[in-house]
């Protein structure tokens, strides 16, 4: 396993076709890893804009050929230039649509994880949101083993659920890589203080990835939060960014991380003996 290495956080700009957004996509790809990145993060349905009517047209069928642009595209760049690549997009199966994260590495797709826990809520004169008229909930959780350590998948809203990334940390991840596009109301509230959430109750790098806000005027196209960011275990922000379109890169280091769950060892501290997590699956 690798030990130290440079992940690269990718905060990309949705354009008004899914060709426009995955050109500018790869471009943001090819420079990080011109910088050294071995595994580069996307965020939330990265390849189209977060609306029904958009995220409809541009799903992808992962079992037909030709209707695979992003599937496709990825695995070419992550082969071309020996990286590991996640984030979501939305996917459509049969009647249904899952917002649905991939992770592909020296090009091969080695993982998906179709989001668990679907965004429905509402805050009066805030926002109302429903996913659930959207997409279909996934019910499973994914973990990926790599030569770089070991990587459990949320996306976005799966990060209110502490239980899933105790699951995570418990079968052994390093790293917990949420994709995700809170919005202007939730994100300055909850986003930050999630993200670090994660990294302390669990001690592994935390990824919060977003796509850069749309910034035009049609009042039906969802603004994201942005500010994505990377912290340590030590939940401390490695580096992170505002909501334009960014590509911010941390190195890491698995002997830190280790080093951090010997000094405060909770994972061997946990009373079992009075509480459990039950895992079904």
């Amino acid at each position: 396993m690798l030990k130290k290495f440079k992940i690269a956080c990718i905060q990309n700009a949705i354009s008004a076709t899914k060709t426009q957004t995955l050109a500018l996509v790869k471009d943001q790809i090819k420079e990080a890893a011109t910088q050294g990145s071995k595994v580069c993060i996307l965020g939330e349905c990265f390849n189209s804009y977060y609306v029904k009517a958009q995220l409809q047209y541009n799903a992808e069928d992962f079992e037909k050929n030709g209707e695979r642009q992003t599937l496709d595209l990825m695995g070419e760049i992550s082969k071309q230039f020996g990286i590991m690549i996640i984030g979501s997009i939305p996917e459509k199966s049969g009647d249904k649509m899952y917002n649905t994260a991939i992770c592909f590495n020296n090009g091969q797709l080695l993982a998906t994880y179709r989001k668990t826990h679907l965004f429905d809520i509402d805050i009066p004169g805030k926002i109302t949101y429903k996913e659930s008229l959207t997409f279909s909930a996934g019910n499973n959780y994914t973990i990926v083993e790599t030569e770089y350590g070991i990587f459990g998948i949320g996306i976005c809203y799966d990060i209110r659920f502490p239980e899933l990334a105790q699951v995570m940390r418990e079968k052994g991840c390093h790293f917990l890589v949420y994709p995700g596009s809170f919005n202007l109301t939730t994100g300055p509230l909850h986003w930050e203080l999630l993200l670090k959430a994660r990294a302390v109750d669990y001690q592994c790098y935390v990824a919060g990835v977003s796509s850069a806000r749309y910034m035009g005027t049609d009042e039906s196209i969802y603004k994201a939060w942005g500010h994505s960011t990377f912290l340590d275990p030590m939940a401390k922000i490695l580096t992170t960014c505002e909501h334009d379109p960014a590509i911010i890169i941390s190195e890491v280091d698995l002997d830190y991380l280790e080093q951090v769950r010997q000094q405060i060892p909770v994972s061997q501290q946990r009373r079992n003996d009075i509480y459990e997590l039950v895992c079904k699956k």
